[in-house]
């Protein structure tokens, strides 16, 4: 038995926003106002067309490439990303239960 490895779709749109935008309080991702929450460099969760999620955080791959627990891996292509708990929150009700 084979087993198919997942392939991100790059063709696949931007479809709506999980959870709260990086520039409301509690995000975590910047102080609200535009012209000082680095606007454009924000941590964000999106959920694609076709059903995937982007998520736009802070690369520490290297930071963590050494601690990483048994079983856990990043491989060639792979980024771990860090993003802000408020924001991971506020998004909780916008993914579905199994």
């Amino acid at each position: 038995m084979s087993t198919k490895v997942w392939q991100p779709n790059p063709a696949a749109d931007f479809s709506r926003r999980l959870g709260i935008a990086p520039q409301e309080p509690g995000s975590g991702g910047g102080s609200g106002d535009p012209a000082t929450s680095g606007e454009g460099e924000c941590p964000d969760i999106w959920e694609l067309d076709n059903g995937d999620v982007a998520v736009i955080g802070r690369d520490l791959t290297p930071q963590y490439a050494g601690r990483l627990p048994d079983g856990v891996s990043v491989g060639a292509g792979e980024r771990l990303v860090v993003l802000p708990r408020g924001m991971v929150m506020a998004a909780k009700a916008d993914i579905p239960d199994a």
